[in-house]
């Protein structure tokens, strides 16, 4: 009889470790790993975005640096004022 309240006690200490340790602590555990790779998802989309800004930026400042080049290298006429 007391073999079969120890076991009980045992189970029952077991079973109030495993609810209330175990299974919260892998909750968390899977938790914490979604959000670390909602995180990496944000960062790498931001690192995307980040870099397409920066090849239009570089494609804008290229288109003005060859326009000024094409207006700078054409033949200039000065312009003259011509009075009435």
């Amino acid at each position: 009889m007391s073999k079969l309240i120890l076991y009980g006690f045992l189970i029952y200490v077991a079973y109030k470790f495993i609810t209330e340790w175990v299974l919260p602590m892998g909750r968390a555990t899977r938790e914490m790993k979604s959000k670390v790779q909602e995180m990496q998802d944000r960062q790498r989309a931001f690192e995307q975005q980040q870099a397409a800004s920066r090849q239009q930026e570089e494609a804008f400042r290229q288109r003005r640096t060859e326009q000024t080049d094409q207006k700078s290298s054409g033949d200039y006429i000065d312009f003259e004022e011509v009075k009435p």
